[in-house]
C-alpha cells in the first residue's frame, strides 16, 4: 500500500467518523442494541435453556452475542456503501484524485473502530449478569483481536454487497436477511441437539468457529468431542475464514468500485 493510499484512507476514516456526529441515534442504537439482545435472550429464553458446561446460559450467550455483533459489519457496511452509491457521493469521490482502495478502506476502518466501542457496553453488561473471563489476559486479548478481525472481514464483505445491489432499499432487505446467519450457528444454542445435516451446516458456518474460538479463549468452555473440523480447531479455522473473506472481498470491492467508475 502506498503513502498516497494511506493518506486517502485516513481522510475517508475521518469523514466517516465525523459523519457519525450527525447520526447520534444510529450511534446510540449501535451501543445499546447488543445489550438489549443480551437481556432479552438471556432472561426470556435463558430459563428454558440448558448448556452442558460453563456458567449457565447467560455466560454461554455472551461470546455468541459478541460474535453476532461482529457479523453486523455486513449489514452496516452494506447500507453505508449503498447509501453513498445511490446518493451520488461516490461519483463525487471519483472526480477527485483519490486511491480506489481508500474509500472502502476508510469506511471499514471506521466501522471496526465503532464496533470496538460497541463491545464495551456488551462486555460490561455481560460481567454484570454473571459472565466471567476465565482464561488468561493474553487469551482474552486474543479473543477481542479475533472479534475485530472478523468484523473487518465482514465489513469488507458488506461493502462489496452494497456496491453490488446499489440501492438503500435492496441493501436494507438483504441486510435484514443477515440476521439469520447467527441463528444458523452455535451463537445462541448448542449444535449437538440439531439434526445431523443441520448440525453440519451450522458447524461449517464461519460464525460457529469464531464463537467457539472466543469461548475457548475466554475460558467459557471448548468444542464438543464430535464436532466438525472448524469447530474442533476453532482458532485456526476462525483465522482461516477471516483471511479467506478478506482475500476474496477486498480485491472484489476495489475492482467493483473501479469498474463502476470507468
Amino acid at each position: 500500500m502506498t503513502a498516497f493510499a494511506l493518506s486517502d484512507s485516513r481522510a475517508m476514516l475521518g469523514r466517516n467518523l465525523r459523519r457519525m456526529r450527525h447520526a447520534p441515534g444510529l450511534f446510540v442504537i449501535t451501543m445499546t442494541m447488543p445489550v438489549t439482545m443480551l437481556l432479552f435472550f438471556g432472561y426470556v429464553f435463558g430459563s428454558a435453556m440448558v448448556v452442558a458446561d460453563g456458567g449457565g446460559y447467560r455466560a454461554y450467550l455472551v461470546p455468541g452475542l459478541l460474535v453476532a455483533t461482529a457479523v453486523n459489519g455486513v449489514m452496516t457496511a452494506m447500507l453505508a456503501s449503498a447509501q453513498d452509491y445511490q446518493r451520488g457521493v461516490m461519483d463525487r469521490f471519483r472526480t477527485l484524485p483519490m486511491s480506489r482502495f481508500a474509500i472502502p478502506a476508510g469506511q471499514t476502518a471506521s466501522d471496526v473502530l465503532l464496533a470496538a466501542l460497541g463491545l464495551v457496553p456488551l462486555v460490561l453488561c455481560g460481567l454484570a449478569i454473571g459472565w466471567r473471563i476465565e482464561g488468561g489476559p493474553a487469551a482474552a486479548v486474543g479473543a477481542f483481536a479475533l472479534l475485530l478481525l472478523f468484523r473487518l472481514a465482514t465489513a469488507w464483505t458488506g461493502h462489496y454487497l452494497g456496491l453490488l445491489v446499489g440501492t438503500e432499499e435492496a441493501a436494507g432487505q438483504l441486510g435484514a436477511a443477515t440476521f439469520m446467519l447467527p441463528l444458523l450457528s452455535n451463537a445462541y444454542v448448542p449444535t449437538d441437539g440439531m439434526p445431523g445435516w443441520l448440525r453440519t451446516v451450522a458447524e461449517w458456518n464461519p460464525i460457529s468457529a469464531v464463537v467457539t474460538a472466543c469461548r475457548d479463549l475466554f475460558g467459557n468452555g471448548g468444542p464438543a468431542a464430535d464436532a466438525s473440523w472448524p469447530v474442533a480447531h476453532p482458532v485456526l479455522a476462525s483465522v482461516g475464514w477471516c483471511v479467506l473473506l478478506l482475500a476474496v472481498f477486498v480485491p472484489l470491492t476495489v475492482r467493483r468500485y473501479g469498474r463502476d467508475s470507468a
